[in-house]
């Protein structure tokens, strides 16, 4: 698991690259289902379906022509489905950036997300807030008592509460969350009213196969094809009898008699998919980046790779020739979300710190990538404008070009210590330096850092989420907001 390793863009951009870059942004689409072994085809075409997230706020809709324009919303990890990272309606940044902390029951691993007029935030207390874009609280849900450090068989996070990511679906105008509840621990996805905080139902998603005890739900959630998907990895140590897995519910909840849907990776042991971006949807699939598995001979298991899933059936995967020796020493690709870009490649890099370009079409196999780097140890989400990849790299951010034949270029590295997951918005990167507690606002044309403000101790993998001028960021005390208009 990526635990294990750690390490240390000229001006204003004018208006003509501004409008260039949010012209550069692919969205991404939907579909899914089925249970099965890999076939290593792809259809021969695929077309996309309508996603059902959206960005829509809850309550009632304006009627006024005249009101004024709100904030995009912000309604899932990285902002869309596709995990981009990059918000086009930002206004330009100007002056300095200026933070406020708010204070919550507890630690915030997972990103907010930004749905109308609410600020949605989870804490490892099992607690859900709602807030105004100024920090105001508009209310608080707890969904029951967390699960302590000291009854599980291994991990870092004390309480273990809500981690993953939640998201907000326009169709059941839902927001989900996953809880670790319990010292005999339960997951439950939880269907929230975002106007009152109200639970309009739960279901466990602990399924048969794997010791619940040893799973951890880390990696974001996101919709499609109508239902909630849920990644599974396993706690920090690598203990017990943990698989990869993603679960699929439907966004009305599960019909009496019935149970979740699942694609477990099939391997003796391991495999997690728990990169904090969870399952990247293009093309009516989930991109999934899964772990180091138990294999580490001639028996290829799926882990070490980036699967391509349509619903619970395996279309697609790619694994590094190195997949048995990556395994022996923990370099997997699992660190890192899989990435689109220019609508045509996929980009992972995980802890071997060698990067890859894949066909999104169809991922190829092993050793099928289009081009390949040694580039750098990734940890988290990337963002990605145009054909840019922001890479989180251990020893400081990268910005990396992929030309329209695959081939993968890097154009700047920022300083070391600016480590964190990037997200991208009126003509800055935004990213943090975890250690001090410190946001950057770099220069997208050169990574020279403009701007910074103190938010707070942070998690290793904390990353802001975009909404107007202002960046809301997780930190181990509760949300800090930052005003990028200062």
């Amino acid at each position: 698991m990526a635990w294990k390793l750690r390490g240390r863009v000229r001006g204003a951009i004018s208006a003509c690259l501004a409008l260039s870059v949010c012209l550069a942004i692919s969205a991404g689409c939907t579909s899914g289902s089925g249970n099965g072994v890999p076939s290593g085809t792809v259809p021969a075409s695929t077309v996309p379906a309508t996603p059902s997230i959206s960005r829509s706020a809850p309550g009632p809709a304006s009627s006024s022509s005249a009101a004024p324009a709100r904030p995009a919303d912000w309604p899932t990890y990285g902002g869309d489905l596709q995990r981009s990272g990059f918000s086009a309606s930002m206004p330009a940044a100007s002056g300095r950036l200026t933070a406020r902390q708010i204070p919550l029951d507890g630690q915030v691993y997972a990103s907010a997300i930004v749905v109308g007029d609410r600020v949605i935030v989870a804490t490892e207390h099992n607690s859900v807030y709602a807030l105004s874009s100024t920090g105001a609280q508009l209310w608080r849900t707890n969904l029951g008592a967390p699960t302590p450090r000291s009854a599980l068989p291994c991990g870092n996070i004390d309480p273990l509460g809500i981690t993953g990511t939640p998201v907000w679906d326009a169709v059941s105008r839902s927001v989900f969350v996953v809880t670790s509840t319990g010292t005999t621990v339960r997951h439950d996805l939880i269907a929230l009213d975002p106007d009152t905080g109200r639970v309009r139902w739960r279901h466990s998603v602990d399924l048969p196969g794997t010791d619940p005890q040893a799973m951890q739900q880390r990696g974001a959630l996101t919709v499609l094809d109508g239902k909630v998907w849920v990644p599974f990895g396993g706690l920090a140590g690598d203990c017990g009898a943990y698989k990869g897995r993603v679960v699929g519910v439907p966004v009305g909840g599960l019909a009496a008699g019935t149970q979740p849907v699942a694609y477990t990776v099939p391997t003796t042991r391991e495999a997690g998919i728990w990169a904090p971006p969870g399952p990247t949807v293009f093309q009516g699939r989930l991109f999934v980046a899964v772990g180091n598995g138990e294999s580490v001979g001639r028996t290829y298991d799926y882990s070490d790779s980036v699967l391509e899933l349509d619903g619970t059936r395996l279309v697609s995967w790619f694994s590094p020739r190195t997949w048995a020796s990556d395994n022996r020493s923990d370099l997997d690709l699992g660190s890192q979300g899989p990435a689109i870009v220019s609508g045509k490649w996929v980009f992972i890099a995980g802890k071997s710190a060698t990067a890859y370009v894949l066909r999104a079409a169809d991922l190829g196999g092993i050793g099928a990538e289009v081009s390949s780097k040694r580039l750098c140890a990734s940890f988290g989400g990337t963002a990605v404008v145009g054909d840019t990849v922001y890479v989180p790299c251990s020893d400081g951010i990268r910005a990396v070009g992929i030309s329209s034949t695959g081939v993968l270029t890097e154009r700047w590295h920022a300083a070391e210590s600016i480590a964190g997951s990037p997200v991208v918005g009126g003509g800055r990167v935004y990213a943090l330096d975890q250690d001090a507690g410190v946001l950057h606002a770099l220069d997208p044309a050169s990574g020279r850092a403009r701007e910074q403000v103190a938010v707070g101790q942070t998690s290793r993998f904390a990353v802001p989420a975009i909404s107007g001028a202002r960046l809301f960021v997780p930190t181990l005390a509760g949300l800090t907001i930052v005003d990028s208009a200062g």
